[in-house]
């Protein structure tokens, strides 16, 4: 039922972490104009505006009850034009996605399951048919976490109607993105398929999120695949450590099943200036360690997660931003296949993954709390045959040293392999590349990079 498969995982932006509920228009442009200035050569092109753009109480910190969400006379959600002043006049959406589609970016919004409690209260007329909102409401389903909405009765078939005129609308403001909440968490089959439905019935290609993700079970795959692009694995996602080592785990299950298919989303990045008016903490920039960040997208990049950045950019950290901009570390996450854990015992934990020319690539983790220095057999990384073998992070090469017999120095390395020595920070990671030994690959990547810097030098 999917209209839109993804080739890659998609990337972007997200006003949740750093403005919560209370995102403006122009702290939206100036992300979208930051991000296509610094970022979009690098893959970074969607622009997504979270949750409670209707509402115009919103504040820090937490959802309004009874919020005079601004709707039409159908029931559907509309932005608030004080937030939104380009939405005054029954505009929508329309004129800021026209804004962001013209810095060549792609323009998405959040939305919640079901219908508005105050489209209950006003009983608005379903459009396109003689059913109200009291018709389709579904009273003893609705979200645990958010006092805006009513679940829907799909037995009643206005209620499939309801999404589709909504659907209708989104598109027609030339949405490309809708990130669904209140979806997975229980899981919300009768919605996803109608909402899957809405979305093809619009004949625009919009990519669907599913959220929040909260103990999902592989058992849903298939399903999951037949209507979403990608759908979360975790609850929210927040600039901690615990956090981020929960999800190894769940990568760990998810990863060898991401494809265009649909991909297993890890959350939002948590990086850069966030907080600012958002649901957690106070204006700062991450509490995230260097090591810890680089952990985090190295783990995010060889599971193939979908990356949406959480952080408000003209105002994050010049060396975060740098981190985003690593080219031969944001390949391993386009075009790597066979992605999978290789190895977890104790405080390391390998993975593995592949290029169709040959190239091999690696993560090593360092999940504890001090640094280590490890030795690693190169058939333990699946880079036994290889030739030159690449720090992504820092663009070091690394030597890989032929072991003749059994010794401490090289202990868990076997006589005829070859031993590659890491020193990782407490909870560090890297990322390696090992090239066909033929060289091909390294061919093939000078030639593909002279074709992009063509290409950017004539924009």
């Amino acid at each position: 039922m999917r209209t839109s498969f993804s080739p890659r995982p998609p990337m972007g932006w997200n006003s949740w972490d750093c403005f919560g509920t209370t995102v403006t228009e122009e702290e939206v442009l100036a992300n979208a104009r930051f991000l296509a200035e610094h970022l979009l050569p690098f893959g970074w092109d969607t622009i997504v505006i979270d949750i409670d753009w209707s509402d115009p109480t919103a504040r820090s910190h937490g959802y309004n009850d009874a919020a005079p969400l601004c709707m039409d006379d159908h029931g559907r959600l509309v932005p608030d034009p004080g937030r939104f002043p380009s939405a005054a006049g029954g505009r929508g959406f329309a004129p800021l996605a026209e804004r962001i589609h013209a810095l060549g970016l792609r323009f998405g919004i959040h939305t919640m399951r079901g219908i508005p409690r105050r489209a209950l209260t006003a009983d608005a007329l379903i459009l396109g048919t003689d059913a109200r909102a009291s018709d389709v409401a579904d009273p003893h389903n609705v979200c645990e976490w958010n006092p805006d909405m009513v679940g829907l009765d799909h037995s009643h078939p206005a209620a499939q109607a309801y999404y589709d005129s909504t659907l209708a609308l989104y598109a027609g403001w030339g949405v490309d993105f809708i990130k669904a909440d209140d979806m997975l968490w229980p899981y919300q089959a009768a919605d996803i398929e109608a909402y899957a439905r809405a979305i093809e019935r619009t004949g625009r290609p919009i990519e669907l999120s599913l959220s929040p993700g909260r103990d999902l079970s592989l058992a849903q795959l298939e399903h999951l695949r037949e209507h979403a692009t990608m759908w979360r694995i975790c609850d929210d996602l927040w600039d901690r450590w615990e956090d981020i080592e929960a999800n190894f785990a769940r990568f760990a299950r998810w990863a060898p099943h991401a494809s265009p298919r649909g991909w297993p989303d890890g959350d939002m990045l948590p990086l850069g200036r966030i907080g600012i008016r958002a649901e957690r903490g106070e204006a700062r920039q991450d509490r995230l360690t260097p090591a810890e960040r680089v952990s985090l997208l190295t783990l995010w990049y060889i599971g193939r997660s979908p990356l949406m950045l959480g952080g408000d950019l003209p105002t994050s950290d010049p060396a975060t931003i740098a981190l985003l901009q690593n080219a031969e570390a944001l390949a391993v996450h386009r075009d790597s296949i066979g992605n999978r854990e290789l190895f977890r015992e104790g405080d390391t934990v390998l993975w593995g993954a592949e290029h169709a020319d040959g190239t091999r690539f690696a993560a090593v983790f360092n999940l504890a709390d001090a640094p280590r220095e490890l030795v690693l057999d190169v058939r333990a990384l699946a880079f036994e045959g290889g030739g030159a073998i690449t720090e992504l992070w820092t663009s070091e090469p690394l030597r890989a040293e032929a072991v003749t017999e059994q010794s401490d120095a090289a202990r868990g390395v076997a006589p005829g392999s070859r031993a590659v020595r890491l020193a990782l920070p407490a909870h560090g990671a890297a990322l390696l590349r090992c090239d066909p030994a033929d060289g091909a690959a390294l061919i093939r990547r000078r030639v593909h990079g002279a074709g992009r810097r063509a290409v950017h030098s004539q924009a």
